[in-house]
């Protein structure tokens, strides 16, 4: 038999209202509210005084009608109102006095108040809940260290000399890095589907555009060409109604195209905004830049270790309405991502629910760092944050006077700004170790 939730029941009377919460379970509560007759009839009979002043009434002339005909007119009215400001009101004063912190709008249940008797009526929301940080001293996060040797730089600028490279074509088969433009129709037991074929379709061989078996399907073909070949979609594949089915598909090569590399010459260091000191000059800002993402990438990994151990080692219990509010807000992302307007077809809540639940247990953990520590916000970060960020622009002024200008955005920068505040604190008080790798090591890189 399951056990029930401990309640414990805090009457107080204050202000001439009365008071008493229950904690039911976990983070929930239902508070209980009792106002006085009195206050909901003086106020009634205040605003009714006022209306009387100007009320035009059949039969009396502007502001004389008695009261016992301005109540049977406005009375019901005026009641409801003021009985819906009073419970706002009051609400907020017994939050007050028993210093609770709800974490989500309250569910109201309340009856009709008649004339005369006390308003009563019973909250229920969660609340925030008690967060000490501990463990900090015994996380251990590792901080790679790199440094940026002329063969890092030689390999970023093979790697630019391919984004901009030219293709032209060859009388001769497709080889490793040639790239092929074929059209191509597939059919299991006979039967296309969807996303099976293509016309006119760039694919560069050996860079795993496509499945592993159509890839080794095009392998050596020529201009002219056409081709038969089977394809096995993996048991994993995305597109689940294919997932470990057999295609045939028919592939039909229109030109094999060789790489060009452009020169590393004055025309190429312009390109990259260089119109003075060539190619001493692209290399000097390529490092920089190399420097700068390196930093970052260094930064991010020491972030993401202390964030898994700072959740793992200070197990938060999360109210469940800041949890949906998230989900909630990650299927609108994902809806805008990916162009869907109808409601109906937002991806399933169950697919954020952990994502989500890790991020509000973060979120609550980093705030309580903020208060304990009274961070506040440094100004000249936020400066220099807006300047990275409008620094990706063409316009960076434009940019920077539409986010000065915009006060969510400003709180939105702000708010990321006193996150890594209270990260920067956090990672001061672990232990750190250092291992050197090779700059493509931490970042991945391939030229």
């Amino acid at each position: 038999m399951a056990a029930k939730p401990s309640t414990i029941v805090k009457i107080m009377r204050k202000n001439n209202m009365l008071v008493s919460v229950e904690t039911t379970q976990g983070l929930e509560r239902r508070m209980k509210v009792q106002v006085p007759a009195e206050r909901i009839e003086s106020e009634v009979d205040q605003r009714l005084r006022r209306v009387g002043k100007s009320a035009k009434l059949k039969g009396f002339r502007p502001g004389k009608a008695p009261m016992k005909v301005i109540r049977q007119q406005y009375g019901g009215e005026v009641r409801r109102d003021v009985v819906g400001e009073v419970m706002q009101q009051t609400y907020a004063e017994a939050i007050g006095q028993e210093k609770l912190r709800p974490a989500s709008n309250p569910k109201i249940e309340t009856d009709e108040v008649a004339e005369g008797k006390d308003l009563k009526y019973t909250a229920v929301f969660e609340v925030y809940p008690e967060i000490e940080i501990k463990g900090l001293s015994s996380i251990k996060v590792n901080k790679p260290t790199a440094e940026i040797v002329d063969q890092d730089i030689d390999r970023m600028l093979e790697n630019l000399r391919k984004q901009r490279a030219a293709w032209q074509k060859v009388e001769r088969a497709a080889g490793e890095g040639d790239r092929v433009i074929i059209d191509f129709r597939g059919r299991i037991d006979g039967e296309a589907f969807d996303g099976g074929s293509g016309e006119k379709v760039p694919i560069v061989c050996g860079e795993g555009q496509m499945l592993p078996d159509f890839e080794k399907g095009l392998s050596g073909i020529s201009a002219g060409e056409s081709r038969t070949f089977p394809v096995v979609f993996p048991d994993d594949y995305k597109a689940t109604i294919l997932a470990g089915k057999t295609a045939v598909f028919e592939a039909s090569c229109e030109s094999v195209e060789e790489q060009v590399l452009p020169e590393l010459d004055a025309e190429f260091c312009a390109a990259f905004g260089v119109k003075e000191g060539g190619l001493e000059k692209l290399r000097e800002e390529v490092r920089q830049n190399m420097q700068t993402e390196l930093d970052q990438k260094i930064q991010a990994s020491l972030k993401d270790q202390l964030l898994d151990q700072l959740l793992k080692g200070n197990p938060v219990e999360i109210p469940a309405a800041l949890i949906e509010e998230e989900i909630h807000a990650m299927q609108h992302n994902a809806m805008e991502r990916l162009g869907i307007e109808d409601q109906s077809q937002a991806p399933p809540s169950e697919a954020f629910t952990e994502q989500a639940r890790r991020r509000v247990g973060l979120g609550l953990l980093i705030n309580e760092i903020i208060k304990s520590q009274n961070l506040e916000i440094d100004k000249a970060r936020v400066a220099e944050r807006l300047k990275q960020i409008a620094g990706g622009f063409s316009d960076p002024d434009q940019v920077l006077q539409a986010y000065t200008g915009n006060p969510g955005m400003m709180s939105q920068v702000e708010m990321m700004v006193l996150e890594q505040q209270a990260v920067d604190w956090a990672l001061g008080q672990v232990q750190q170790t250092g291992e050197a790798r090779s700059f493509s090591e931490i970042m991945d890189f391939k030229a």
